[in-house]
């Protein structure tokens, strides 16, 4: 890939993941609903999580793109936590962690087991952001 290619890659990557971000927290202000330390509804806590997840496999998916694949996609297209795992752990520790956490709290957490504390789902937005910003300073 050219360089021209990877910058052009990356501004649309972070700027799509940052899109997602800002969907997801206007979905959880204005849909969501607060009680206490929970939100009251669990379908668009879900679909926040969804959409806030996507935008995390939208900047690794480039930073694999830009890096260079290191385990491809064998029989399937289809991309599990396995396969970016494998290819950011011997690359990209912290972006390993992060990706670990964003997969467990919005993905795992959030969006499959409807977790509705504000502050659990909160951690797992910042950890988002966290993403975006290591992409940017890495890539």
């Amino acid at each position: 890939m050219k360089i021209t290619d990877n910058k052009r890659l990356k501004e649309a990557s972070v700027k799509e993941a940052k899109r997602h971000l800002m969907n997801a927290k206007t979905m959880l202000s204005e849909k969501a609903g607060k009680k206490d330390k929970f939100y009251t509804d669990a379908k668009y806590v879900k679909t926040a999580c969804g959409i806030a997840y996507i935008g995390v496999l939208i900047i690794i998916d480039a930073y694999i793109k830009i890096k260079g694949e290191k385990l491809s996609l064998k029989n399937t297209k289809r991309k599990s936590i396995d396969y970016y795992r494998q290819n950011l752990i011997n690359r990209d520790k912290i972006l390993l962690n992060l990706l670990n956490n964003a997969y467990n709290v919005l993905h795992l957490n959030g969006y499959y087991e409807g977790e509705l504390k504000v502050s659990t789902i909160n951690d797992g937005l910042r950890t988002l952001q966290e993403i975006i910003t290591h992409f940017n300073k890495r890539c």
